[in-house]
C-alpha cells in the first residue's frame, strides 16, 4: 500500500483528548537520515503534556489502534496495549505473526512533534521521531 492509499485512523466519537500520532524511524546505523517509510501510526488519548492517558485508554482501549508501516509490505494492524508494571507496547492482530513490540518508557514520553521515542522490535531498540500529532 502506498502512502497516498493509506487511510488515517479516525473515530469522531472518542473524547477530545484522542490523537492520531505518527512516528518515523530516526537516524541510526543503516539509515543515516532516518527513514520515513519505517513508521507507526497509532491512536491514543494524551494529556495536556502529550503523555498517554492510561485512564482514558482503559475506557476506550478498543479504539487505540496501531498500523505498523514498512516499505514494500502491507501495514500490520494491532492495538496499543498496557502491560503489568507500566510498559506500553503494540500487539498485532490476526496473521501478522509479529511479536509484541515494547515502547521504551512510553508512560514518561511526550508525544509531541519533534520528540523522540524508542521501540524494542525483535529484541533490538530503535529510535523514532514524532512527525505528526493530529486531532481526530
Amino acid at each position: 500500500m502506498t502512502n497516498s492509499q493509506r487511510k488515517p485512523i479516525l473515530n469522531a466519537l472518542l473524547p477530545a483528548q484522542f490523537r492520531q500520532i505518527r512516528i518515523a524511524l530516526a537516524r541510526e546505523p543503516g539509515h543515516p537520515n532516518g527513514d520515513d517509510e519505517f513508521a507507526y501510526i497509532f491512536v491514543a488519548p494524551v494529556d495536556t503534556e502529550g503523555r498517554i492517558d492510561q485512564k482514558l485508554w482503559r475506557t476506550h482501549r478498543e479504539a487505540c489502534r496501531v498500523a505498523r508501516q514498512r516499505p514494500h509490505q502491507d501495514d500490520q494492524l494491532g492495538h496499543l496495549v498496557y502491560h503489568v508494571g507500566g510498559a506500553w507496547g503494540f500487539h498485532y492482530d490476526g496473521e501478522a505473526n509479529l511479536p509484541d513490540e515494547a515502547g521504551y518508557h512510553f508512560a514518561d514520553e511526550r508525544f509531541v512533534v519533534g520528540e523522540y521515542v524508542s521501540i524494542k522490535e525483535r529484541g533490538k531498540m530503535h529510535t523514532y521521531r514524532v512527525t505528526t500529532v493530529s486531532h481526530l
